[in-house]
């Protein structure tokens, strides 16, 4: 039994997507690392402790909000926040946030087709090359999220500015984050009195009503400023980073695009093997207990490291190899795990699939329009994204 690993390794590893990080071949299966806000934390990378974690709830997400508990990176959301879904389940507004965001909801599948073609007749209209991220993948999630709410889509650009801070990893508190927030708070609270449609309009006529008088205007907005943000910065920055995977595995690439009936499955391997988680799924302690060959003490800092779990070799067989036939690839932990599994999963491999099918349709030879090593890797976020995502077909 050990209480410590040595050597102590500045985490996250990298920013850029476009490969595993080299410390994770070496790694023992829990470590401790030193983390942005300069804490030390336990990092978990194998499949089999990875899953552990995520399934018991004697490590929780929600008290890694406390005051004083060893911090990831600063907040930049009201630490009431950070159990988003647990609040939204105490408040009795899970079932309205469920049926919002399911794929199935009537018309969203249709509207989410059409919209895809439309954004690529208008990359086709200006003509290669493109940032695939600004001409496509942003404004196809952000549209999609206004759709679900049942904002004006005209509102994207203004809750979008918010982004960049808001899922920033920084050592200290951001002031900016708070203005904001509270700027997107006060939007969506607005809409509550003018907004029928959606999932705003749906949460503003339970105001009042029986079993919802405790439910304040500032939680039915909360719920919709953390849908946009989290559902937009995930759909997003997954499809970004499935088309950087599909980029640099050509062949792979146009074999999907010859066999588009391959595309459920492609998404889930695109999940397992895409690196757009940038740093762990952040847990505390609620109790002594032993973690593999660690014994992890009550109140340290425990971060799940989903790309270590889906490249585990013992679980995925040539685990970098992108096959798209491949018998496990659901397996994965891009989603999460357990009790913080995320609850829009269904909703995001679709919104991939009808992306990269619409994409690889009308541009079936896509290729990087700049040399790989050319991508610009944003820093600090709780994402991997690439800043711009040049294509040409």
């Amino acid at each position: 039994m050990t209480t410590h690993a040595e050597p102590i390794l500045d985490f996250p590893f990298t920013w850029d997507g476009t490969h595993l990080p080299a410390q994770i071949g070496e790694l023992a299966p829990v470590v401790k690392v030193r983390t942005i806000a300069g804490a030390e934390a336990w990092l978990v990378s194998s499949y089999e402790l990875v899953k552990q974690v995520l399934e018991d709830d004697r490590f929780s997400l929600k008290n890694t909000s406390d005051p004083g508990v060893p911090r990831q990176y600063a907040l930049t959301i009201p630490p009431e926040v950070v159990n988003n879904m647990g609040n939204i389940t105490g408040a009795g507004l899970r079932k309205a946030v469920m049926k919002a965001i399911n794929p199935k909801a009537p018309g969203l599948q249709e509207w989410m087709e059409e919209h895809a073609a439309e954004l690529v007749e208008r990359m086709l209209k200006h003509g290669a090359p493109v940032d695939i991220r600004s001409m496509f993948t942003d404004p196809f999630s952000e549209a999609m999220h206004c759709q679900i709410l049942g904002i004006p889509h005209e509102a994207a650009p203004l809750l979008s500015e918010s982004l960049p801070i808001a899922f920033m990893n920084s050592p200290r508190e951001i002031p900016a984050a708070r203005l904001n927030w509270d700027r997107d708070i006060a939007y969506m609270t607005a809409r509550l009195d003018d907004t029928e449609q959606g999932l705003i309009g749906d949460l503003a006529k339970l105001r009042g009503t029986e079993g919802y008088e405790h439910v304040s205007d500032e939680m039915f907005a909360t719920v919709g400023v953390t849908l946009f943000g989290a559902g937009v910065i995930s759909t997003a920055g997954f499809l970004a980073m499935a088309l950087v995977t599909l980029l640099t595995h050509p062949e792979e690439a146009d074999h999907l695009a010859d066999h588009p009936e391959l595309m459920p499955q492609a998404v889930d391997e695109l999940l397992r093997i895409n690196l757009s988680i940038g740093d762990g799924l952040p847990r505390l302690a609620m109790e002594d207990m032993t973690l593999g060959e660690v014994e992890v003490k009550k109140g340290e800092l425990v971060l799940v490291l989903p790309e270590g779990a889906n490249f585990d070799p013992s679980v995925f067989p040539d685990p970098h190899r992108l096959d798209f036939t491949r018998a496990n690839s659901s397996a994965h932990f891009s989603f999460g795990g357990g009790s913080h599994y995320c609850p829009a999963t269904a909703l995001g491999k679709k919104h991939a699939e009808i992306g990269l099918r619409a994409v690889l349709a009308a541009m079936p030879r896509l290729r990087l329009a700049v040399p790989v090593e050319q991508l610009v890797w944003r820093t600090g976020f709780m994402k991997r994204l690439p800043e711009r995502l040049p294509v040409m077909w």
